[in-house]
């Protein structure tokens, strides 16, 4: 506001001067015009380039009007009021036009260059968030195995128990195809297979003593894209049930639901009265990674010390899948 208020009085000050002298015969009425009229245009450039446009259309016409009465005021003939005043109006116009065009072409150029910029930053946020997710998923249910089977192996050697061999020689296989898969995370490869992850967790699940049951009842071949999402939601829900409660009892069920969605869901027992500590990330970046194919997580107890994680996605998601695959093509 103090730069549109300085361009009026500005102006006016120069506008009224000149036409004081001219009307007092100072200045000549060849030079006075000239000099009115570009004090004028340079008020209603400046003004056009200042104002937001919906107040914009208001600049011509009130420069038009005041230069006119104000020079009626002063004593000018009629003529030249209103020759002032078409003259600003007119010129007015298109130097308006001109400088208002140009205001906005700036004005679209900054924020296109700010927008790259922000896209840019978003893509670098994006691509942190998509490591981390990965790491951790990834690096999650390794761990907990490996300092599971490490904590079995102490007490089988403390026994004197060969055994103990086999267990180490579990972890250290776990522990290089960890190094591979971070590897994978790293160069952006990294992808779960549903089948194989259902095979890890019964099996990591059954040395950890716990009686794990799979049920696949889907008989559709699932695109990639659901294989690892699905994938990545058992290899955490098997993460979940070693790191939380004393469980022995696991049900993993593939089956299908409400108008052809497919359904993952996942129940323990064993789930402690209070949850033990902050919440992690974990199930944050599975609804995450379900989100991209407008898939659903739900998860939390339901009574009888049990939990309970469902996942869904929708049918058309793997129609869709599907189709890109094959190269067909929905009209």
């Amino acid at each position: 506001m103090r730069t549109v208020a300085a361009v009026i009085a500005t102006s006016t000050g120069g506008m009224l001067g000149t036409m004081v002298l001219e009307a007092t015969g100072r200045v000549s009425q060849a030079v006075a015009p000239s000099v009115v009229l570009g004090a004028g245009y340079w008020a209603v450039g400046s003004l056009v380039l200042t104002l937001k446009i919906k107040r914009m259309k208001y600049v011509v016409p009130a420069a038009a009007a005041v230069t006119g009465l104000t020079a009626g005021a002063l004593g000018l003939s009629a003529g030249e009021a209103v020759a002032y005043t078409v003259g600003m109006l007119i010129a007015g116009f298109f130097l308006a036009l001109t400088c208002g065009f140009s205001g906005w072409l700036l004005t679209t150029v900054w924020e296109l260059d700010r927008s790259r910029e922000l896209r840019a930053q978003l893509a670098v946020a994006e691509e942190r968030l998509r490591f981390g997710r990965d790491l951790h998923d990834v690096m999650g249910r390794n761990l907990a195995v490996i300092a599971l089977k490490s904590e079995l192996a102490v007490q089988l050697a403390r026994r004197g128990r060969p055994e103990a061999v086999e267990q180490m020689i579990e972890v250290q296989r776990i522990a290089q195809e960890s190094q591979r898969e971070v590897r994978d995370v790293v160069r952006g490869y990294r992808q779960a297979d549903l089948t194989v992850e259902l095979e890890g967790a019964r099996g990591v699940l059954s040395a950890a003593g716990i009686d794990c049951r799979v049920q696949r009842r889907e008989q559709r071949t699932l695109p990639p894209t659901v294989q690892s999402a699905l994938g990545w939601v058992v290899r955490e829900a098997t993460t979940n049930v070693l790191r939380h409660g004393e469980a022995t009892t696991c049900l993993i069920r593939l089956a299908p639901g409400e108008a052809g969605a497919l359904v993952l869901t996942v129940e323990n027992d064993g789930v402690p009265a209070e949850a033990p500590g902050r919440p992690g990330s974990g199930l944050a970046g599975l609804r995450e990674r379900l989100a991209v194919l407008d898939g659903t997580l739900e998860a939390g107890r339901i009574g009888g010390g049990r939990f309970r994680l469902r996942a869904e996605i929708p049918a058309w998601e793997m129609e869709d899948e599907a189709q890109v695959e094959t190269g067909e093509v929905r009209a």
